[in-house]
């Protein structure tokens, strides 16, 4: 572990000062670590391979899906943020605790002279930030390929808010890492909750969406059906990946899951307060 006195030289420095020194410290430990190198052709071929195929003018999907705007290939494309983006930020982060605790330097990490809620937030900020940079790049990347094969290119307001909800849902994923980091006591019981809940979201949603709306008595298999639609649209409320692309939807027309845009910005709000709450009381009576 690289100490406080090691980041700072033996200066003086303001807490909000260190707190960002020691951010970047685990910003460039993740986002050079061999995992990375292992996640990044993976997640190139997702991101910008995603928009690339679905850019393409002689593309076969169904008529009611063919993208008329950039907007809408982007949130085609989305798929890649959901399945590689979150899985890589679950691989970053799944051991930000449990490494550190078995190998006695959570011990020696959380004695040092900061408060908790400081550190807590250093392990988000830099966890985050690895997966978040080379994501936004190869989305900016994404957009381009878009414009470049589609001649559809993307305004300023939509690749704000595509590029802030896929911050918001990696960000996501990596709180619950760090959580599964935190209550786990050795790194596979880590990393098999991590995954787990990875599974859930991302691929067994779609399962337990389709269960409880035919217990519930709404039809199901019926893709063009309103009362489906808004069922699924509202359970998505209770899923990381659902509020996602509700944000996303907000900048698409004639979509109604019966979610409206200042639904689904609570959403994500309350989806980004809660865990990190939770993460930060957890960090503050963590005992190593």
């Amino acid at each position: 572990m690289v100490t406080y006195a090691e980041i700072t030289g033996g200066r003086r420095m303001t807490p909000s000062s260190r707190m960002w020194k020691l951010v970047m410290s685990v910003f460039r430990k993740r986002v050079l670590s061999t995992r990375m190198m292992i996640m990044l052709p993976i997640l190139f071929l997702f991101i910008p391979g995603m928009a690339w195929g679905f850019s393409d003018p002689n593309i076969q999907l169904p008529a009611d899906q063919i993208p008329e705007t950039a907007a809408e290939t982007m949130f085609l494309a989305s798929i890649g943020i959901v399945f590689a983006g979150t899985m890589a930020a679950v691989l970053l982060a799944h051991d930000g605790i449990s490494k550190d605790r078995q190998s006695g330097v959570l011990e020696l990490r959380l004695s040092q002279p900061m408060p908790r809620w400081r550190q807590s937030m250093i392990l988000v900020i830099g966890n985050w930030a690895s997966i978040a940079v080379p994501v936004t790049v190869l989305m900016l990347i994404s957009m381009w390929l878009v414009g470049y094969r589609s001649d559809m290119w993307i305004s300023a307001g939509d690749s704000f808010v595509f590029v802030l909800a896929a911050w918001l849902v990696l960000l996501w994923y990596t709180i619950f890492a760090l959580l599964a980091s935190s209550l786990a006591k050795e790194q596979g019981s880590a990393i098999a909750f991590s995954i787990g809940l990875w599974f859930l979201f991302t691929l067994l949603w779609v399962l337990f969406t389709t269960l409880i709306a035919a217990l519930n008595g709404v039809p199901v298999g019926e893709s063009k059906d309103a009362s489906y639609s808004v069922f699924e649209g509202r359970l998505d409320l209770l899923s990381p990946n659902g509020v996602y692309h509700h944000l996303l939807e907000t900048r698409l027309e004639d979509v109604n899951r019966g979610v409206s845009p200042t639904g689904a910005v609570l959403a994500a709000l309350a989806w980004t307060f809660f865990p990190l709450l939770w993460f930060t009381r957890r960090i503050k009576r963590l005992v190593p």
